[in-house]
């Protein structure tokens, strides 16, 4: 199991600030998580998603992933 984190907005939409994902790769992970919270489906397109503090394409194998982080993007300086 991957542990996901959604940051600020994505929390929001998400509705959580963290579960637990099984899907394989990340595409799949990004579908799965838009069909259980909708609301994602505007935020996610426009946030980076680390995994494992990396920044990945969605072709990414998520089978030995640990932690994913979804970050909106931040405003301020």
């Amino acid at each position: 199991m991957t542990r996901v984190r959604y940051f600020a907005a994505a929390a929001e939409a998400a509705g959580t600030d963290a579960e637990e994902r099984s899907e394989p790769t990340l595409q799949q992970l990004r579908d799965a998580v838009v069909a259980e919270h909708p609301a994602l489906a505007d935020i996610l397109p426009r946030c980076a998603v680390m995994v494992d503090g990396v920044r990945s394409d969605d072709d990414r194998a998520l089978d030995d992933a640990l932690l994913i982080d979804v970050l909106p993007p931040f405003a301020g300086g």
